[in-house]
Order: C-alpha cells, then structure tokens, then sequence
C-alpha cells in the first residue's frame, strides 16, 4: 500500500511531511518557489543524511549543524557539530520526529570535535553508530558507539576503531551478511594526509600530487562479527573511466572528494559521492564491494549550498535520495535534510537528479 502511495503521491507528500512537523515550511515553500522539496524539519539544522530501516519506520542519521562562529575556509572549520539527534518517520512519511540527543562529542573520551557526517547499522539486536571526530591532535578517527534503540542513546566505545582516519563512513551490509565500511574525504576531511600510509601534518590541504595524477581514492574495509572494528587491512577503491583509466585530480566533474555511498541494484554495485568543489553526486558501478568501479554519470545536480551529501533508501519498490541543502538558512553551514525519488533505467543508468524548477544546469 505505501509503495503506491510514495511512487504516486510524493511531491505532495513532501509538504505534508514537513508542514505537519513544523508549520513556518509553508512560508518558506511560498517565499522559494523554484526549490522541488522542502526540508523534512527545520526545529533542528540537519545534513549527510543516512537514511535506514529498522523496525519498519525510517531512520536518518544526519549531523546537527549548529552556528560555529568559524571563518569560512577550504578545512571546514565553518562547520562544528558537537552532537547526533536521529531523525526518523513511519514508512508513508507520517509522523516526523527528531529524537533526543542520542551522543554528544562530550561522551566519547578520545573526541576533542567536530562530530560530522555520521551512518548506522543493526546486527543482532544491536544498533551501531559510526561517525567521525578529531582527537587531541585534531586528527580525525573513526568512532563507533552501541544502543538497544535505533535513535539512541548511545554508548561509544572507548578509542577509535583501531587503524581508521578521515570522515564520513558509510557501512552497507550485502545479501549474504557481510558488513563493509566506506570512508574518506579530502581537503578538510584530511583523506590526503594519508598517502604515505601514515599521517603527515604537513601533507597538502586540497588534492596532493599534480593535475595529471590519479585522483585520491576513498577507503574500504570489511567489518568484524560485532561490527566494532576493520576486520582486515584498509584498502583503497579504485574508480575508473569507461576505458580502464584512473579518474585523475584534474577531473573536478568526476573525482572522488567525500561522502562514498553504497546500494545494491539488481546485483551491480553502485558507489556514489561527492566531487566536492565541483557541487555534484557522482556514480560509478562495480560487480563487488571493493571494486573497481566504472564512472557513469551524475546522480543529482548541485545545491543551494556548498556541500553535497546523500545515501539511498529503498522503501518496497521505490528508491529514495536523501540529500540537504540551505533553503531555511541561506548559509552554507547550516544545513536542512530533504529527500526525493529516482529510478534505475533498464539499462541500470540513472537520470541525474533535479532539486529545483526548471534548472538549466548543464552536464
């Protein structure tokens, strides 16, 4: 019944989700008519959504943007968030909420800040909270935290999981149980203090090596039993173009920059992310989880905003994009949640996605 109901009656959906939540979204629809979706809440400021299915509702772990008082820069300082409140809604969109608190940075001994783009999985009766934060040295680790409930609260464990660095993990678990973790991202996310196989403070800010280098590749790691710790030896993903070659750092359009995504379709692979300072979600497609994966195409176009996050859902027959953007704000930092529908063409393509009305953005 709401596999119906969700392919037919989305848009409308939409501004009912989010004027049922929070009355003032009418006023903001009215006064941006060329935005297509409008923000699932706005009590909070919330971005990187990752939305899951636990107990049949949907679950979005997204950061908390918070007003930081930072300079605006390339590392990122502008964005601060120091804790995690779940979002979450039935499966026909009824019934928003946005949870309490479930971790603060203040929880995890090891966590000095900057509590960014976070995912979640569940095994076992277990709920697990993957997420990033800078440490004492301001290097970013890999954090994992339990709980018996979807939303929290969460328990960390005491130190990082052991060998991660960077940001923005994403766990996807295959057909046959196995759980892998994706991670990484430039620039602020530090990914390029790492091609040495080891931190170096003094490594480039942006992309290192010249133009014509092979761009720098986000990570892959299968999971342990209990989900706590890289089972094996980290990895690096290789994203290729249709002839076999390596996206190379020049390629803005195409290279990897944060937020590596995993869904599954008719047994391919698809790894979507971030280009970053070129404001697209990029995806590439493989026939396992480490790769390598072959560069298709756009997945959506850029938003309002600087950062371009994302996961994908599948609710019964239907494929969602979860996605943010800055309609409430107006500022780059401070981010609300939006989600829309796309499809997979027979021919395993997917049309780049529209966030506004007649967009005239070229690919």
């Amino acid at each position: 019944m709401f596999n119906k109901f969700f392919s037919i009656f989305l848009p409308l959906l939409v501004v009912f989700v989010s004027m049922s939540s929070c009355g003032q979204l009418s006023e903001q629809l009215n006064s941006n008519p060329d935005f297509l979706n409008t923000p699932l809440v706005s009590e909070i400021f919330t971005a990187d959504p990752s939305a899951h299915i636990f107990n049949n509702r949907i679950y979005i772990y997204a950061s908390h943007d918070i007003e930081s008082g930072g300079i605006e820069d390339d590392s990122g300082n502008h964005f601060n968030m120091i804790d995690y409140q779940v979002l979450s809604m039935n499966l026909d969109g009824s019934d928003v909420r946005v949870h309490p608190v479930g971790l603060s940075v203040d929880d995890v001994p090891w966590a000095k800040s900057k509590f960014w783009a976070p995912d979640a999985a569940y095994k076992d009766g277990t709920y697990y909270l993957y997420y990033p934060a800078k440490d004492a040295d301001n290097i970013f680790r890999l954090g994992v935290a339990t709980s018996d409930k979807p939303e929290g609260p969460f328990t960390p464990q005491p130190e990082p999981m052991k060998d991660s660095y960077s940001i923005d993990p994403a766990v996807f678990v295959d057909d046959d149980g196995s759980a892998y973790i994706y991670y990484g991202g430039i620039w602020g996310g530090q990914l390029q203090r790492w091609e040495n196989g080891s931190y170096d403070e003094n490594g480039s800010l942006k992309d290192m090596g010249i133009p014509e280098n092979p761009a720098i590749l986000p990570r892959i790691a299968k999971l342990s039993d209990d989900m706590l710790e890289f089972s094996e030896e980290v990895k690096q993903i290789e994203i290729l173009d249709k002839d076999g070659n390596p996206i190379l750092t020049k390629d803005l359009d195409r290279r990897f920059f944060e937020a590596p995504w995993i869904h599954k379709h008719k047994g391919t692979y698809y790894l979507s992310y971030s280009t970053g300072d070129t404001h697209l979600l990029a995806y590439a497609t493989g026939d396992n989880p480490y790769g390598p994966f072959t560069y298709q195409g756009v997945l959506n176009e850029p938003v309002q905003g600087w950062t371009n996050h994302h996961s994908t859902l599948k609710v019964g027959d239907q494929w969602f994009l979860f996605y943010h953007d800055t309609e409430i704000s107006g500022k780059t930092h401070l981010r609300n949640v939006k989600f829309t529908t796309f499809i997979h063409n027979e021919d395993g393509t997917i049309d780049p996605m529209k966030t506004y009305f007649g967009s005239d953005w070229r690919f």
